[in-house]
């Protein structure tokens, strides 16, 4: 089964390609959507069951006229050549296509440019041309081959203000901030235009603009330049997995038809998220999307993507209500090959355009292979999300006491993988963050955040919920499988929400930003949380922690609430009891000597400062020379501590 669904994909591969190569295939963006050419301009498209194509626009008042009229090219495709004069950049236009038995107007498929009117919220392509090329200042820019530390991030909420945020305001304020932080890579979603912006950037309707709600291409091209600058990869969330249902802004009966991008009947709409399903198996949609995949690395420079919706697009039920308990589950009949080819293809062409390029699949059945390389049989992913983690934690917090914690289920959680993979581990992101649901701050203080998060007002509850939200953080970066996320603002534990403007909340932005100022203010402990996060950030990157693959059991007490594990040279030690201290607390590991780097419980980290950091700890054998060595700590309440091995002498 494996080996034929690889073949078959290879055999795709060569249909395309035909002895070419995938990133030939993938040149749609530079004949299809409009182009200025030496001798004026040119636009094409792909439309097969259109009869009749007008481009409409300011410059012919909107109505259809016979220079403007697209001429049938063949195979699906129609064109336009018009002289210099006839358009001017900043225009606006549209398609008027026409199809036996009707009409409407259209945003062309492979445009480069979606603005959205402010009085009557109607989109239109724009003419888009600069006068120059973008001057890159760091053309050469390589991501660094260290593990990716995610700072997951939108645009139009980075701000503080109830409005939407621009690409020049998170690149001059933001990027500083997730630079400072530690993190190395920023993951930007809702890039691609959409057109309900509550939907947070996944109901995609122009696959090639970069919303215009948060500024200019330029602008977003200066913000990857400048990160790159310092030394931060940028990636991009990638929705193929679906479209928004849209006809005029969107694909959705783009030519008159359904099946043109998408599956007829049921198999084309997705019944979870009212969108529509791509069909894979066309070579015109491979060619659009594989495309979109090139356009977004050349000519953004964008360092890779995080795809959405993978599970969706592997099984014909889109893995709704599935357990995935047996391996059965991928191997039963219900996975789209066509799907399965997709990503091959689409992994070998980010890798061909870009070697160092980052792909990450948003999957939770845990395919089997999906994250092995191509060359091993697998789809080409370089990560999996690890969604389970998130899940596990909420759980844990929402349903069970801190005292009837299972340290073995933390530490099997946090560290299920298969060998052969990596995945992005994280306790959570913005799918936990949105409104209906809690972020994990928010689970353990509820209410209290809005009245004790003065350093000068002790609060109980606070102080359970600082100790875990450091604690679990702690844990799932340390047992991570080879990468790490946060979304913006959850390191210093940001309170409430996220909601979009919608009618339900009466189009308010109250919800669509991030008070920054919190974690600012140093009379609040928001600021506390952040330089923890911050400290485990740098640690994380200067010592290469997460490039060592193995992460080695040493010791749990369920009793006691004890969970210890090592990393390399770093041991960590977690006291998960909400009100026991331990002294002397032995923890059996090999012959050596540690010395304390960090913990939670430091007064800097809004801690009770109850560990002394200057100590060297040496293990003791139980018995004689030869026995089981006990490192003996001090482990006070919800406490979690990092310590290094340093070099030892064994006397003989």
């Amino acid at each position: 089964m494996i080996i034929d669904r690889i073949n078959q994909a290879k055999a795709k591969e060569q249909e395309l390609t035909q002895n070419g190569s995938l990133k030939d295939f993938a040149s749609g963006h530079h004949w299809f959507g409009l182009h200025k050419t030496s001798t004026g301009w040119v636009i094409r498209d792909w439309a097969p069951n259109a009869t009749q194509i007008f481009m409409i626009g300011d410059f012919n008042d909107w109505q259809e006229r016979d220079d403007y009229r697209l001429q049938a090219i063949g195979d699906g495709h129609w064109e336009l050549s018009l002289p210099e004069d006839k358009l001017v950049h900043g225009q606006l236009y549209a398609f008027s296509m026409h199809w036996n038995g009707g009409n409407g107007k259209r945003i062309p498929a492979w445009c480069k440019r979606v603005v959205q009117d402010e009085e009557t919220k109607l989109f239109n392509a724009q003419v888009w041309i600069q006068e120059k090329d973008f001057e890159w200042k760091h053309p050469n820019y390589m991501r660094a081959e260290e593990a990716p530390l995610i700072y997951e991030s939108h645009v139009g909420m980075a701000g503080e203000e109830e409005r939407v945020h621009t690409y020049n305001e998170f690149r001059e304020q933001i990027l500083p901030r997730i630079k400072a932080a530690g993190y190395n890579t920023v993951q930007l979603m809702a890039i691609p235009e959409h057109p309900y912006y509550g939907s947070f950037g996944y109901h995609v309707s122009s696959f090639f603009a970069p919303s215009s709600r948060f500024g200019t291409p330029e602008e977003l091209k200066q913000l990857i330049d400048e990160a790159h600058g310092m030394g931060l990869a940028v990636i991009i969330d990638l929705v193929h997995s679906h479209a928004v249902k849209n006809e005029v802004e969107g694909l959705g009966n783009y030519d008159g038809t359904r099946y043109q991008f998408f599956h007829s009947g049921a198999k084309g709409e997705h019944p979870a998220w009212d969108s529509y399903c791509f069909n894979y198996g066309k070579n015109e949609v491979l060619h659009f999307l594989l495309s979109n995949i090139r356009y977004w690395l050349e000519d953004f420079k964008f360092d890779g993507f995080r795809f959405d919706g993978v599970t969706s697009m592997l099984y014909f039920d889109h893995g709704l209500g599935k357990a995935f308990t047996k391996y059965d589950d991928y191997y039963d009949g219900g996975v789209d090959q066509e799907a399965v080819s997709y990503f091959y293809l689409a992994s070998k062409l980010i890798h061909e355009v870009d070697p160092n390029a980052l792909s990450i699949a948003e999957e939770v059945s845990g395919m089997p292979g999906l994250a092995t390389p191509i060359e091993g049989g697998g789809y080409g992913f370089d990560y999996r999300m690890a969604m389970g983690v998130p899940d596990f934690w909420i759980k844990l917090i929402k349903e069970i006491p801190d005292d009837n914690w299972d340290m073995g289920q933390i530490f099997h959680e946090l560290t299920s993988k298969r060998l052969d993979e990596k995945v992005v581990s994280y306790a959570e992101s913005h799918d936990q963050a949105l409104v209906g649901d809690k972020t994990i701050i928010f689970r353990l203080m509820d209410k209290e955040m809005y009245f004790s998060m003065r350093k000068d007002q002790p609060n109980l509850l606070v102080d359970r919920g600082m100790a875990l939200h450091k604690m679990i953080r702690l844990a799932t970066v340390t047992c991570a499988g080879g990468a790490y996320l946060n979304f913006m603002g959850n390191e210093f534990g940001h309170p409430e929400w996220i909601d979009f403007p919608r009618e339900g909340n009466n189009w308010s932005y109250k919800h669509a930003k991030r008070i920054w100022s919190l974690a600012e203010n140093k009379e609040l402990r928001y600021h506390l949380l952040s330089d923890f996060d911050q400290q485990m950030m740098q640690w994380i990157r200067q010592v290469g922690l997460l490039e060592t693959p193995e992460v080695v059991w040493r010791y749990d007490n369920n009793g006691d609430k004890v969970l210890s594990y090592q990393r390399g040279e770093f041991l960590m030690v977690f006291n998960f009891n909400p009100t026991q201290s331990y002294t002397d607390y032995g923890i059996p590991v090999e012959p050596s000597k540690f010395k304390i780097l960090f913990n939670t419980d430091e007064g800097r980290f809004g801690g009770q400062e109850r560990i002394d950091k200057r100590m060297t700890y040496y293990t003791r054998p139980s018995a004689g020379l030869t026995s089981q060595h006990y490192l003996h700590l001090y482990l006070p309440a919800r406490t979690a501590i990092v310590l290094k091995r340093e070099a030892f002498k064994r006397v003989r």
